[in-house]
């Protein structure tokens, strides 16, 4: 059965609306099969076609399961086409075109202007350092099946910023987007693992602006990072499972109060949390 799956499009409110996806014919024709949200800031899981030995997403290298799984993800600002691309054993190459829906979001147009504050030179001096850190993190390729599991909240609460949101000045300036949801809970909260996965970095004391940063990698380049946290109870190499605690809420770090900052990524796209974790129950 061929399954182009888009969420409600209550699930996307203020964050947009998602669009068409391949014809049911086109994708039958190519033997990809997928669930998920084709949609800027959605992810995938797909089947590749019988005889599959290698697959690229707009170019890029998707890795592909033995039994043929694969999970892909659409960035915040991904264009509305993209393209899929199986090479077969016998050399054939099979290609899957996609509609990325268009999302709006969340922009807040402010009547002043940008401030930047001459950094610290302690803050000039250790951020690079914590950006290298989270750098390295992402670089890890863990070995998880976590990408295959239905996500779950890591912390159920009242959303606070939506994912894609940003601020244009009023000079037309747009400041950087928001990267993740905002959960505000109070500190102390307990933080639960999303999905399997192994730690790819707990750090041993809050970084500047991201405070007490946990990040789990699931498996075939998606990861989770969650930031403020008033502590982290697993270590670099943990296995996680889904459900298990994994730290608590706080507001470490460049934090107006308490909340949990979870943002989801695979490889360099950013995702919106909410379309892979679905509706908050």
């Amino acid at each position: 059965m061929i399954r182009g799956l888009l969420l409600p499009l209550a699930l996307l409110a203020s964050g947009g609306t998602a669009q068409t996806v391949p014809s049911p014919v086109a994708a039958a024709a190519t033997g990809f099969v997928w669930t998920g949200t084709l949609s800027q800031g959605g992810l995938i899981l797909g089947t590749a076609p019988a005889g599959t030995r290698a697959l690229t997403l707009d170019g890029r290298a998707v890795t592909v399961a033995p039994d043929r799984r694969f999970v892909a993800g659409f960035d915040r600002d991904a264009g509305t086409q993209a393209m899929l691309v199986a090479t077969l054993a016998d050399g054939r190459v099979v290609q899957q075109p996609l509609g990325i829906a268009a999302r709006g979001w969340d922009i807040s147009r402010l009547s002043s202007l940008p401030k930047y504050p001459v950094p610290a030179p302690e803050f000039a001096r250790i951020r690079p350092g914590e950006l290298a850190q989270i750098v390295a993190a992402r670089r890890i390729a863990a070995v998880s099946d976590g990408w295959r599991q239905a996500f779950v909240w890591p912390v159920t609460g009242r959303i606070s910023t939506l994912f894609g949101s940003q601020r244009v000045y009023a000079n037309g300036e747009a400041g950087s987007y928001h990267s993740g949801i905002d959960i505000a809970r109070p500190t102390g909260t307990t933080v639960v693992a999303p999905a399997d996965g192994v730690v790819i970095l707990a750090a041993d004391h809050p970084f500047t602006l991201e405070g007490n940063l946990l990040m789990i990698d699931h498996g075939m380049g998606l990861n989770s990072a969650f930031l403020h946290l008033s502590r982290i109870d697993v270590k670099p190499g943990d296995r996680v499972t889904q459900g298990q605690p994994v730290g608590a809420v706080g507001n470490s770090g460049r934090a107006t109060g308490p909340h949990l900052h979870w943002s989801l990524r695979w490889g360099d796209a950013k995702l919106d949390p909410l379309l892979v974790a679905g509706v908050m129950k």
